[in-house]
């Protein structure tokens, strides 16, 4: 309606514009007049144009415009699968999140119990040393409940606990984990250990205090029974010794009072039997008193000895002590020593150390004398030499060699004291040897062995 007011006066405008100027002139008749059937066909062409021109703007408008409400719907369609995704999406990570919660719950427990459950005591501390972890140990050795200590300060709360400041700050400046040793000879012993926190942002540290009492008892116990033992073979050893030159005392005095009641009486004989008896005496006499010297030995400290020293002397006390004995004597070895000649010094303990050398030279002798051949030579070679931060001593001998077997067990303790002939085995009598190398001197001994060719034995000792 309101496009035809519009026309309306647009035609009367044109018209009041043909009252003043002769616009048409080209619709004019030759006498002057309006042709008016032209100016209606004019007119509606111009209106058909205009109405063409309008259809088809309005076509291209609706194309357009179902164009963009396709795109619209397509944009709705994938908002909406976008929709359902990221519900779908979210659903699933609601479910995983409740799933890493329960089981981070589940571990927190876990952890929690084990914290609790742990035998020792374990305490956990902030930077300001507040108490933050206080397990059921704890409770148990302090008397005080977690929830009474935690956030105080740990020396306020519980003053009588082994370990200081000091203690606590050395191992967070030197981030490294601290352990301490500490005791009360005879009545407690405890193994206090710092952790400092790593990778967290609070820093921190945790305690662990392990009451090691009753470990520490027992290995004293075992300490003191191999020792024992060790020392009950080192003296069936030295009875062993003993009873070869006493047996033969005892022999040549018989013989000299059956020479006493014969006529006439044999006195150079007799002087022959008490000279014998004499040196049997002298040799029973060195066995004591190399085992008073060792008795009196124990309990000091180390001192600084050269070891080729300390093997010269041992030799020089194997050809008394074992020189005695029946069989292959060790005055009749051949012993080589082959060391350089700056052999440093290393704190040992001298006796002790005799006492090993005389224990292996006592397994080599017997060994050599188990050879049954005339052209054998018995030969012991010892060889000193400087590896590292190591001295190595090995003595080696050609005599029978050790099975496998055998080698297994020589540096165990054994009770027997030889066979039912009396013959003695020392090949099992070097635990005492063992004992001495690896817990007095803190070194190693081994052995090979070939039993066509002979055994070598092999002493590390550290120099340091």
């Amino acid at each position: 309606m309101d496009i035809m007011k519009k026309f309306i006066a647009l035609a009367a405008l044109l018209y009041s514009s043909l009252a003043t100027a002769d616009i048409f002139w080209f619709l004019r008749n030759t006498d002057g007049s309006t042709n008016w059937q032209y100016v209606a066909n004019y007119s509606s062409g111009i209106l058909i144009i205009a109405v063409s021109i309008t259809a088809i703007r309005l076509f291209f408008s609706r194309r357009q415009a179902h164009r963009y409400n396709t795109e619209l719907e397509e944009i709705r369609t994938q908002l909406e699968l976008r929709v359902k995704e990221r519900t779908a999406n979210l659903e699933a990570e609601i479910v995983e999140h409740r799933s890493t919660t329960s089981l981070l719950r589940s571990s927190e427990s876990y952890i929690t119990s084990i914290l609790r459950s742990m035998p020792l005591m374990l305490i956990g501390l902030n930077k300001e040393n507040q108490i933050t972890q206080w397990n059921q140990r704890a409770e148990e050795i302090s008397g005080m409940p977690s929830a009474a200590v935690r956030g105080q300060d740990l020396w306020d709360a519980y003053p009588t606990i082994s370990i200081t400041p000091q203690q606590i700050q050395q191992a967070l400046d030197d981030n490294e984990t601290l352990t301490i040793k500490y005791s009360q000879r005879g009545q407690y012993h405890f193994d206090i250990t710092i952790y400092p926190l790593q990778d967290q942002t609070e820093t921190g540290v945790v305690i662990l205090v392990d009451d090691v009492t009753q470990r520490v008892q027992n290995e004293i116990m075992l300490i003191q029974r191999d020792k024992m033992s060790s020392m009950g073979e080192m003296a069936s050893i030295m009875a062993h010794d003993i009873s070869i030159p006493l047996r033969a005392i005892i022999k040549d005095v018989k013989n000299v009072r059956q020479d006493l009641t014969d006529e006439p009486i044999d006195a150079e004989g007799l002087s022959e039997v008490l000279e014998d008896a004499v040196i049997r005496g002298q040799q029973a006499t060195s066995i004591i008193d190399n085992l008073v010297k060792f008795s009196g030995s124990g309990g000091g400290d180390k001192v600084e000895a050269n070891m080729i020293d300390v093997i010269d002397h041992s030799v020089e006390l194997a050809n008394d002590v074992l020189s005695v004995m029946p069989g292959l004597r060790f005055k009749d070895v051949k012993v080589n020593i082959d060391c350089p000649e700056d052999v440093p010094e290393i704190p040992c303990f001298i006796t002790e150390m005799q006492q090993v050398f005389l224990s292996l030279f006592r397994h080599s002798c017997y060994a050599l004398g188990k050879v049954d051949d005339d052209e054998h030579s018995p030969i012991i070679n010892i060889e000193v030499t400087v590896f590292y931060d190591n001295l190595w001593v090995r003595i080696q001998h050609n005599g029978r060699g050790i099975s496998l077997e055998e080698q297994k067990t020589i540096f165990e303790p054994f009770a027997a004291d030889g066979d039912a002939n009396g013959s003695y085995d020392a090949g099992k009598r070097l635990s005492f040897s063992h004992f001495i190398i690896v817990e007095q001197h803190q070194g190693q001994i081994a052995v090979t062995s070939d039993p066509d060719v002979g055994t070598t034995f092999h002493i590390q000792l550290p120099l340091r």
